[in-house]
């Protein structure tokens, strides 16, 4: 009797083992054709490193911290600043500090240099590096999703001036499908940048349906650790009098 039953189950138990490796040489195949790139399979964490980037138009004092790479380790210490002189501008430069995990080849290379100089905490990308890192293929690796918003918002900021279009859709992006509090600190740079670079196209109808969009988000009399500084609401309210002059000079004409 108990081999009877024994028999059914170890057939089971070996279809499963079969189908199993049936999968693995299937990943592996598509590792090899650069379809899915190669991730270690132990490490869980979501965010194995964080990018500092600052838009085109900063200052040169923010502008040298642009490109760092932190250790979680280092973002996480009390009172942890990438920028060792504040801005010394009355509107601080628009910055963002990104969580990555990185599963393509050259977020990859970053995080080695990570780990060689665990010490310091942090390496500094030059540019042709951190454009590698972005250009490189995240988007077919399994960290893709995770990644995602993150990516966009970083490629967004670097090229600001030469793919104008590119970096508008991709704010757009960021700020349509920011839901997890962990992107939550993208929205009000994102915004300031996709209506920054609409209003100097000209694109003022777009630009008072995003300031409204800013305005239902982050009313005046919230507040919160993610929403707009006195500052930034100040630079909100003079572009949409000038969306609002452009509107009336079109009407009169």
């Amino acid at each position: 009797m108990l081999n009877e039953l024994a028999g059914p189950d170890l057939l089971q138990s070996i279809i499963g083992i079969l189908v199993l490796l049936v999968i693995w040489q299937y990943y592996k195949l598509q590792v090899v054709a650069g379809r899915v790139l190669a991730v270690d399979i132990f490490d869980r964490s979501s965010t194995r490193m964080y990018v500092y980037a600052i838009t085109k138009g900063a200052c040169q004092n923010c502008r040298a911290a642009s490109g760092r790479v932190y250790l979680p380790s280092v973002v996480a210490k009390p009172g942890f600043s990438a920028l060792e002189v504040p801005c010394p501008n009355p509107v601080p430069c628009t910055a963002v500090m990104v969580g990555l995990y990185g599963a393509w080849e050259e977020a990859r290379q970053v995080l080695d240099q990570l780990r060689l100089n665990h010490k310091k905490g942090c390496v500094t990308l030059s540019t042709t590096e951190f454009r590698g890192l972005l250009d490189g293929a995240w988007e077919r690796s399994i960290s893709a999703d995770t990644d995602r918003l993150s990516m966009y918002m970083l490629t967004a900021i670097e090229y600001e001036d030469s793919k104008q279009d590119l970096a508008i859709g991709h704010y757009g992006y960021v700020v349509k499908h920011t839901k997890e509090v962990r992107h939550l600190s993208l929205l009000v740079p994102a915004y300031l940048q996709i209506i920054h670079l609409l209003a100097s196209t000209d694109r003022w109808s777009e630009v008072e349906s995003h300031i409204n969009e800013f305005e239902s988000r982050f009313p005046n009399l919230g507040c919160g650790p993610h929403f707009p500084t006195l500052k930034q609401r100040d630079v909100m309210r003079n572009i949409k009098t000038q969306a609002l002059k452009n509107r009336l000079m079109q009407l009169s004409a």
